[in-house]
């Protein structure tokens, strides 16, 4: 998969200590930012992987650039056991296709309730937002997994 990768700022110069909140809110600052197929640049727009790709390289944390990927990357975490900083896999637009095709990073886990960031492709929402996983049926029906990512 094609990507325009040109990053604005160095590691050091964005987030100096890695730290889950810091990753956190280093992600935060593009809610907004315009969804865009194959891309993982603030300037241009972010897919779903590509938004995630690009938070954990800044922290200089490898992670697959296509959500399909994800499929045997990380190590899964039970649902009611997930933390922030972790990666919700859920399949694409079809839930029948239970191959991977949407990430996001989790944000938090509050008495079972996920809130995740990503980038949507959502026709009336689309771009990087926050979602709740107990709030809306299509992406409880679409879950694949949760995995934590090794840093």
């Amino acid at each position: 998969m094609f990507c325009l990768d040109i990053r604005t700022q160095t590691v050091s110069d964005s987030v100096p200590n890695f730290n889950t909140d810091s990753l956190i809110s280093f992600s935060k600052q593009f809610i907004g930012t315009k969804y865009r197929y194959a891309t993982c640049n603030p300037k241009l727009g972010f897919d779903c992987s590509g938004f995630v790709y690009y938070v954990y390289s800044q922290f200089g944390i490898k992670v697959p650039r296509s959500s399909y990927d994800f499929n045997r990357f990380g190590v899964k975490i039970p649902r009611d056991s997930c933390k922030s900083g972790d990666v919700i896999v859920f399949t694409g637009t079809n839930a029948a296709n239970r191959a991977p095709g949407h990430v996001g990073i989790i944000i938090s886990n509050i008495n079972n309730e996920i809130r995740f960031i990503h980038s949507s492709s959502n026709k009336k929402h689309s771009g990087v937002k926050i979602s709740s996983f107990k709030e809306s049926p299509y992406y409880e029906k679409r879950f694949l997994k949760i995995v934590r990512i090794p840093h």
